[in-house]
């Protein structure tokens, strides 16, 4: 086993799940490297020192350009503001250093561009933050599909609601301001990453963004509150794509639903362990979805439990992550998602914005 000193940039909900998962990814997947907390990095010095003390860093500073340049930091985490991480991945590449990003990639589709062509020219591993994707159910998904286990997929539907901006009474905040703190830029990432890893490419969308709640506390709201899209899929299929943080009731609702010529697909990440399965076999009288819990015969369950159904949660989703990126470092061959899909991410919603203003179907850019 080898060490891997890691710098993470910000310290708030994110980076304490990637503070966690750092220091627990060693003894749950038994890795080859196995990660040291060396320096985090804060908006300022007295919040670096509390997330220091907290999570278990050696060294701590209130300018991310420290962790960036620190000799004990290998690998950069980056879980500051979306306008902060092409800055900041650019100064890691510079500096020799891998990184993993949060999502969206950047603030911009130009930031995207930017971080990707530096990922790729430094050679050096690279990985967006999408864990959702990561739960046992989603990969056992995935592999379903690419087994052709309910033939050839027809529809695909897929959501991302939560309600944290239903009530409109609510004030604003920081996220009812700018392009990039929007639904479209905060929530949409997670589904369209989940439809590209299990559909694969979309050809062309037609997309509509509103913002529901125009005024909050009598502070104008400039950014989107729910946004769909109609999609055509490479592969022939249609879609819809449904994204909101006004969905009244649903706190955290990633969810699709995927119908096939031999059968369907049903998953909600509010019942993140359950896959319901339908297949078309046998007289119409015994056909039925079946509820399939996650146990150890599905993707990366075995390492956090030996029993069937006891499940897995959010931070456990993070620690394959970790994984997934330090195996990244030791053979240094790509896993994904790596930057380049970020862009892909980024492309799509740059896309749906000029499809709203328009009215009408695009084809998604080459990236």
């Amino acid at each position: 086993m080898a060490r891997i000193g890691i710098g993470l940039i910000g310290g708030g909900y994110m980076g304490k799940a990637h503070a966690v998962a750092m220091a627990a990814v060693g003894a749950v997947f038994d890795t080859g490297l196995r990660p040291q907390l060396e320096m985090v990095a804060a908006s300022n010095a007295a919040s670096a020192s509390r997330y220091r003390d907290a999570y278990g860093f050696a060294r701590s500073s209130g300018d991310w350009r420290d962790v960036v340049a620190d000799p004990g930091v290998d690998a950069v985490v980056i879980a500051s503001p979306q306008a902060t991480h092409r800055q900041i991945a650019e100064a890691a590449f510079a500096a020799g250093k891998p990184v993993f990003c949060e999502k969206p990639l950047g603030a911009s589709l130009d930031d995207a561009k930017a971080m990707a062509q530096a990922a790729e020219a430094s050679g050096l591993p690279n990985m967006i933050g999408f864990n959702y994707v990561r739960t046992p159910a989603t990969q056992f998904v995935r592999k379903l599909l690419q087994d052709g286990a309910i033939g050839d997929v027809t529809w695909f539907r897929g959501e991302h609601t939560e309600d944290f901006l239903a009530d409109p009474d609510l004030p604003a905040n920081w996220r009812t301001s700018g392009r990039a703190n929007g639904c479209m830029g905060d929530l949409s990432p997670h589904m369209i990453n989940c439809a590209l890893a299990l559909m694969g490419p979309i050809a062309e969308l037609s997309a509509r963004i509103e913002t529901i709640h125009p005024m909050r506390g009598g502070v104008e709201v400039d950014n989107d509150d729910h946004a769909q899209m109609m999609v055509r899929f490479a592969q022939g299929a249609m879609g819809h794509l449904y994204f909101s943080r006004a969905a009244t009731g649903r706190k955290m609702g990633y969810a699709y639903e995927i119908h096939g010529t031999k059968g369907a697909i049903r998953f909600d990440q509010e019942d993140q362990n359950a896959v319901h399965i339908y297949r078309a076999e046998g007289t119409e009288a015994t056909r039925g979805f079946t509820r399939i819990l996650t146990g150890p015969e599905h993707p990366d369950y075995l390492a956090f439990c030996q029993g069937p159904g006891h499940g897995t949660g959010y931070q456990d989703q993070i620690i394959i992550e970790a994984r997934d990126f330090l195996r990244a470092i030791e053979t240094g061959t790509p896993v994904w998602p790596t930057f380049r899909d970020g862009l892909e991410v980024a492309a799509i919603i740059d896309t749906a914005f000029t499809s709203a203003e328009r009215g009408s179907w695009l084809p998604i850019p080459q990236t």
